[in-house]
């Protein structure tokens, strides 16, 4: 019997509401520069233990607008813990920016408890079919939508990665997977530095699968843009454990400089994606017309379908109609919507007119 993990959970921010952050200085010219800022910014300071200055909870919000502008090296150098009514809790010791983004990030957990998916649809370049929907993460809380960025972000502050991701892969799964048409699959982002052990961590995501019935070669799982990717050996161990169950799998951003060439030649993906740099403005007569064909052609050879991401005018869509790309995804086809509502009138028409 498999047994499934239990490591997924978000945990709870902290125990008790934080009170205070003591902040300690590497060297006594940055704790002098720290003093000056505070006082700038008009925070008030409170002796800590030793040389540490001690923040109360009040100022935080200027504090993270101090933070904020700060060089990248004084941000590294200021730790800062945090102190509860109870005192403080010195294992929960971070780098102040940490702090700063988790401060900045309160509404974190609430947030993960109201994930609601977005569906943008993937369009067969030759026949105008929508024959997938990419699940783009959003939070719902009140009135506001809290995108994938600053949701990714407080996640890392969180030290929450890994549970979010998985959180992430199987909510998509439930609230997607039944709106699509039997034709059409799921495009699934994953990331695969939080992964370190595929028998064990896809678990969660393999029961989600199945308590919706999925067909799971309807299911592309992709390398989140953005994200760097593990050593190979562990990287081609993910991709093929989801081959396993009868999914197939995608690279992104071929072209950036992150997803090289080599990448499609280990891995061998069922599908990858073209990094949207390469697509803003192409046309035909353009110098990167050729990279793209030659793209396009190296990973035809290797039996790997090529999506053209980041269409937004109609003469891209033609550029990469013209250089063999395969599918493409893009806001002049359709922009994400939780009701899955197909393509675009305007790129409707576009299709009508090759005809």
């Amino acid at each position: 019997m498999t047994h499934l993990c239990t490591c997924h959970a978000i945990q709870p921010a902290a125990p008790a509401p934080i009170t205070s952050l003591a902040i300690h200085s590497s060297s006594q010219s940055l704790r002098q520069r720290l003093n000056i800022l505070l006082h700038t910014h008009d925070i008030g300071m409170h002796p800590g233990d030793a040389d540490d200055v001690r923040i109360v909870a009040h100022d935080f919000p200027r504090l993270v607008r101090l933070v904020g502008g700060l060089t990248e090296a004084d941000r590294l150098a200021l730790r800062a813990v945090p102190c509860t009514a109870a005192g403080p809790l010195i294992w929960d010791m971070q780098p102040l920016h940490i702090w700063a983004e988790r401060l900045d990030s309160d509404w974190f957990e609430s947030a993960t408890q109201n994930l609601v998916f977005y569906g943008q649809p993937i369009v067969a370049v030759r026949t105008g079919e929508v024959v997938a929907y990419e699940a783009l993460v959003r939070a719902r809380l009140g009135q506001e939508l809290i995108g994938a960025g600053p949701l990714l972000k407080a996640a890392v502050a969180y030290d929450q990665l890994r549970a979010f991701d998985a959180l992430a892969r199987t909510t998509a799964i439930r609230q997607l997977y039944g709106k699509l048409e039997s034709s059409q699959s799921l495009f699934i982002n994953f990331a695969p530095g939080v992964i370190y052990n595929p028998d064990i961590c896809l678990q969660t995501t393999f029961q989600a699968c199945r308590d919706v019935g999925a067909d799971f070669s309807r299911l592309v799982f992709e390398i989140t843009e953005g994200e760097d990717f593990p050593d190979l050996q562990l990287l081609r161990s993910i991709l093929e454990r989801y081959r396993r169950e009868g999914a197939r799998v995608a690279l992104d951003d071929l072209g950036s400089g992150r997803t090289s060439l080599s990448y499609l030649a280990e891995l061998k993906p069922d599908i990858v994606k073209l990094d949207r740099t390469l697509i803003q403005g192409l046309e035909h007569s353009t110098p990167a017309f050729r990279l793209v064909r030659s793209l396009v052609e190296y990973a035809h050879d290797l039996g790997i379908q090529v999506v053209a991401e980041g269409i937004e005018e109609p003469e891209e869509l033609a550029a990469v109609r013209e250089a063999g790309v395969d599918l493409v995804q893009g806001y002049y086809l359709g922009r994400p919507a939780e009701r899955l509502s197909g393509l675009s009138p305007n790129a409707t028409a576009w299709w009508s007119a090759q005809a």
